[in-house]
C-alpha cells in the first residue's frame, strides 16, 4: 500500500527560458509587480464590454454562467485585450507581457476570476460528489487548530470549476512549426499543421490528496507538471506529538482532482517543408474541454503556450541539459469543416438556391473545379460526382453497400492528372495526397507504434485511415509494388482495414473514396497493344473502380492551338480565361455539396428494367469486343451505375433517381473510353455519328418489335451511348428527308418501311 516515489518536479527558478520570456528581467530591469498585474486583470474582467453586447460586461456575464454551472471555461480574447489596452497608456505593455509569459498570466487571471466570482443565481438541483467533498473539507478547515498551515489549506485550484484559455485575435500571426524557436519558450504561439497521431483521453492529476492512516489528516498537494514528489511525512500535530512513528500517507483518488488530458502529434504541412527537408512534428497537450476536438488527418490552427519538458529517469542522463518541447493548447480551430458539421446559414442557402436555379448547374459546378486546367469537361463532372458520392446502405443483416465512388485516371504524361488530384484535395473537406512510389502497404493502412507515455503498442493510421469520410488521392498508382497495392483491395470494397499485428487484432474504418492517377504500362498508350496490356492492373482491382478513365494525348491542330492559348493566358494573367459565367468558389462549392449529401435518393421500381437492360447490353458489348474490350464489366459495374445515378440525384437535391440520372451515368461510363475509341485504327471505315445514331435507333426498334420510337426514348437511348442531342436532331432531319421515317409535331419517329 505504499506510494511509489516519483521523480522530483522542477521548481520554477529563473533560467534562460524565463529570461527569454521576460525581456525586462534580461535587460536588468525590475521584475514585474504581479499584484499590480492582477489589479489590471480584475479591472479588465470587471469593465470590458464587447461590441456584441455593450450593455453588460462581457466577462462578468461569463463568470455568472460559470457560477451557475452553465459554463466551464473562461475564454479571454486577445482582441478584447488589445482593444482594452489601447484606451489607457499604463496598459501599453499588458498584451505583450501576456503573450510572452502566458503560463503565469493564466494563474493571475484565475485568481482575479476567483475574487470576482458572483453568487449563483440558480439553486443546484442535485449535489454531485465534488459538492459533498468540498462541504466536508470547508467544515474541516474551519475546525482545524492551525488555519495558517499551508498543507491543511484547500488549494484554490481545488475550488475552481473553470479553466482559463487565451483565444487568438483576428490579426494573430500564424507561424510555421519550423519557425517556432527556443526564443519562443513561454510565449503564446499560433501555428498550422496536420494531426498525425491522437492519443487516448486519460485523467491527469491536478491536486493530489493524501490521507494519514494514523490520524485521518488530509494533505493537499498541487501538481504543476507531469511528475511530482509525494509528501512522505504527515505534518499534523497529532502525529508529530506522539512517541510512535508517524502514520503512513495514502493517495485518496476520490478526494483528488483530475482533469481530462490528451496528447496529440501535429506535423507541418507539406507546402511548408523546405526543399530537401523532412516534415517536423510537435507534441501538443490538450486539456479540459478541448479534448476530443482533434482527429487524425485534421488540418488545424492551434494556439498554445510553447513550453520546455525536461527528460526524466534514464533519458535525463543521456540528454544532459537538452530538454524536449511541447505546446499546451489554448484554442483549436478546424481549417476545413467536415460535411457532417456544415451549418449553412440563411444567407448562404439563398446564394446556393440562386446557383441551383441557374441553367445547367451540373455543368457549372463541374467547370468550377480547377478552371485553370483546359478541357476535361466530362472528367470534371466525374470528379464532382466523386465529391458528392452515393448513398451508403446498411442492410438489416449487417451487410454494408458502399456509397463512395472510386475513380482511376489513366492517361499519357502531361494531361494534368496530378493537377486535378491536387485541386480535389483543396476542395474536399478531408483529403490525403500520396504517391505510389513513396507509399508502402503499412503507410497506406496502419502501422504499430509504441506509445511514448504508457509504452504500450498502439496503432497509427496510414493514409487511407486518415482519409476516413474523405478522399485519398494516390498519384503514380502504376508505380506501386504489387504487394503494397493489395492492401487497397479491402479498403475499396469493404471500406475497412483489418489488422493482426503485435498482439493487436482489430478492424479500422477507412470509409474513403479513392482517386488514383496512373500511366499506361508503356509510359504512353500503345494503340497496337490490347487495352489489358496497356492498363496492366489486375482485374480484381480494376473492377473496384467505378470509372476507369482513359485519357489519350492525341494531336489535333484545333485543340492544340486552343490549349496553347489557354496556357499562355494563365501564365500571362495569373488566372484562367473568363468563362461564360463566374466560377463558383471552393467555399460555396463545398457548401453546395455538403447540402446535397444530406439527401438519401433511392432508385424507383420503374427504372429497374431499364437499368437491367442497360447492364446486360454492356456485358454483351464486352463479349462482342473480345480482346479489344476496354474494361471488366462485373456485378460491381451495376452498383457503379447506381452510385453515379444517386450522386447525380443528390446534385439535384432530390430524393429519387430519374431516368436522366441513369442516362448521364451510362454516358460518363461511355465517355471514359471515348478518347481510345477515337484513336483506334480499325480496318473498317469509320462510321459517322449520324449513321451510328440511325443504326442504334433501328436496332432498338427491331428488338422491341415496334415501328414507333418516341423522341424522349431516342434521346435517352443515344445520350447513354455518348451522342449529343444536336447529332440526334440532324439524324432525324436527314433520314426524314430520305423518307426512311416520318416525324410528327413532337418529333416522334414512325418507320415507313420495316
Amino acid at each position: 500500500h505504499g506510494i511509489a516515489r516519483h521523480s522530483f518536479a522542477c521548481t520554477p527558478t529563473l533560467n534562460s527560458s524565463d529570461l527569454a520570456a521576460n525581456p525586462r528581467a534580461s535587460a536588468g530591469m525590475a521584475s514585474p509587480d504581479y499584484k499590480a498585474e492582477k489589479d489590471k486583470c480584475v479591472l479588465f474582467l470587471k469593465t470590458h464590454r464587447s461590441g456584441v453586447e455593450p450593455q453588460s460586461p462581457t466577462y462578468m456575464v461569463m463568470l455568472q454562467q460559470i457560477s451557475n454551472r452553465q459554463r466551464e471555461t473562461l475564454d479571454i480574447s486577445v482582441t478584447d485585450l488589445e482593444e482594452f489596452c489601447s484606451t489607457e497608456e499604463r496598459f501599453r505593455d499588458f498584451v505583450s507581457d501576456i503573450q510572452s509569459n502566458a503560463r503565469r498570466y493564466i494563474s493571475i487571471f484565475s485568481e482575479a476570476a476567483d475574487d470576482l466570482m458572483p453568487e449563483s443565481t440558480f439553486s443546484v438541483a442535485e449535489e454531485d460528489s465534488f459538492d459533498v467533498l468540498m462541504r466536508q473539507r470547508e467544515q474541516a478547515e474551519v475546525n482545524t487548530l492551525n488555519p495558517e498551515d499551508s498543507a491543511q489549506r484547500l488549494p484554490d485550484v481545488l475550488r475552481r470549476r473553470f479553466r482559463v484559455y487565451f483565444k487568438p485575435g483576428a490579426k494573430c500571426e500564424r507561424r510555421n512549426i519550423r519557425g517556432i524557436r527556443a526564443a519562443d519558450i513561454g510565449h503564446l504561439v499560433t501555428f498550422k499543421g496536420i494531426c498525425t497521431r491522437v492519443g487516448d483521453v486519460k485523467p491527469l492529476i491536478e491536486v493530489a490528496c493524501f490521507a494519514c492512516d494514523g490520524c485521518g489528516f488530509e494533505i493537499y498537494q498541487e501538481v504543476l507538471g507531469e511528475t511530482f514528489n509525494p509528501v512522505g511525512k504527515c505534518p499534523s500535530g497529532f502525529c508529530n506529538n506522539r512517541a510512535v512513528p508517524n502514520g503512513q500517507l495514502f493517495l485518496e483518488t476520490r478526494a483528488s482532482k483530475f482533469i481530462k488530458y490528451q496528447e496529440v502529434k501535429v506535423q507541418e504541412l507539406s507546402e511548408d517543408v523546405p526543399v530537401g527537408h523532412i516534415p517536423r512534428s510537435l507534441t501538443v497537450q490538450v486539456k479540459g474541454d478541448l479534448t476530443r476536438s482533434l482527429g487524425p488527418g485534421d488540418i488545424v490552427n492551434i494556439t498554445g503556450i510553447f513550453l520546455p519538458k525536461p527528460f526524466t529517469g534514464f533519458k535525463a542522463m543521456q540528454a544532459g541539459l537538452v530538454a524536449n518541447t511541447y505546446v499546451e493548447a489554448m484554442a483549436v480551430t478546424q481549417c476545413k469543416t467536415r460535411y457532417s458539421d456544415f451549418s449553412v446559414s440563411a444567407e448562404d442557402m439563398k446564394r446556393l438556391q440562386q446557383h441551383r436555379r441557374e441553367p445547367d448547374v451540373y455543368g457549372r459546378l463541374a467547370q468550377s473545379i480547377a478552371p485553370e486546367i483546359f478541357g476535361h469537361g466530362d472528367i470534371k463532372k466525374a470528379l464532382l460526382l466523386l465529391l458528392c458520392g452515393g448513398v451508403t446502405r446498411q442492410l438489416a443483416d449487417g451487410i454494408k453497400i458502399r456509397g463512395d465512388i472510386h475513380i482511376c485516371l489513366m492517361g499519357d504524361p502531361g494531361v494534368a492528372k496530378s493537377q486535378l488530384l491536387k485541386h480535389i484535395i483543396t476542395v474536399a473537406p478531408r483529403g490525403v495526397y500520396t504517391t505510389g512510389r513513396g507509399s508502402s502497404g503499412v503507410g497506406l493502412t496502419a502501422s504499430v507504434q509504441r506509445d511514448t507515455i504508457t509504452g504500450e503498442m498502439i496503432l497509427e493510421g496510414g493514409a487511407l485511415v486518415l482519409a476516413d469520410n474523405g478522399i485519398c488521392c494516390i498519384d503514380e498508382f502504376d508505380k506501386m509494388d504489387e504487394s503494397d497495392r493489395t492492401a487497397i483491395h479491402e479498403v475499396m470494397e469493404q471500406q475497412t482495414v483489418s489488422i493482426a499485428k503485435a498482439g493487436i487484432t482489430t478492424t479500422l474504418n477507412a470509409r474513403t473514396a479513392v482517386l488514383a492517377a496512373a500511366n499506361p504500362a508503356y509510359g504512353r498508350y500503345n494503340v497496337s497493344a490490347t487495352p489489358q496490356e496497356n492498363i496492366n492492373l489486375p482485374a480484381a482491382l480494376l473492377s473496384r473502380f467505378d470509372l476507369m478513365w482513359l485519357i489519350l494525348d492525341t494531336a489535333s491542330a484545333e485543340s492544340d492551338i486552343a490549349l496553347a492559348h489557354h496556357v499562355l493566358h494563365v501564365h500571362r494573367e495569373g488566372r484562367p480565361p473568363d468563362l461564360a459565367f463566374t466560377p463558383i468558389v471552393s467555399v460555396e462549392l463545398r457548401a453546395f455539396i455538403a447540402h446535397a449529401r444530406t439527401f438519401q435518393p433511392h432508385v424507383p421500381v420503374e427504372l429497374s428494367n431499364y437499368i437491367a437492360s442497360a447492364y446486360a447490353e454492356m456485358r454483351q458489348d464486352e463479349i462482342d469486343a473480345g480482346e479489344k474490350a476496354m474494361g471488366y464489366t462485373t456485378a460491381r459495374t451495376l452498383l457503379s451505375i447506381l452510385r453515379l445515378s444517386e450522386a447525380l440525384a443528390r446534385l439535384r437535391w432530390a430524393d429519387q433517381v430519374i431516368e436522366d440520372d441513369v442516362n448521364e451515368a451510362l454516358r460518363l461510363m461511355k465517355m471514359s473510353k471515348v478518347s481510345l475509341e477515337d484513336t483506334l485504327q480499325d480496318d473498317n471505315p469509320k462510321v459517322d455519328p449520324i449513321t451510328a445514331v440511325y443504326t442504334a435507333i433501328r436496332d432498338w426498334a427491331d428488338v422491341q418489335h415496334t415501328v414507333s420510337v418516341s423522341y424522349d426514348r431516342a434521346v435517352a437511348l443515344l445520350v447513354s451511348k455518348g451522342h449529343s442531342r444536336e447529332v440526334l436532331d440532324a439524324c432525324l432531319d436527314e433520314y426524314a428527308s430520305l423518307d426512311v421515317w416520318l416525324l410528327d409535331g413532337e418529333r416522334n419517329i414512325t418507320f415507313v418501311d420495316v
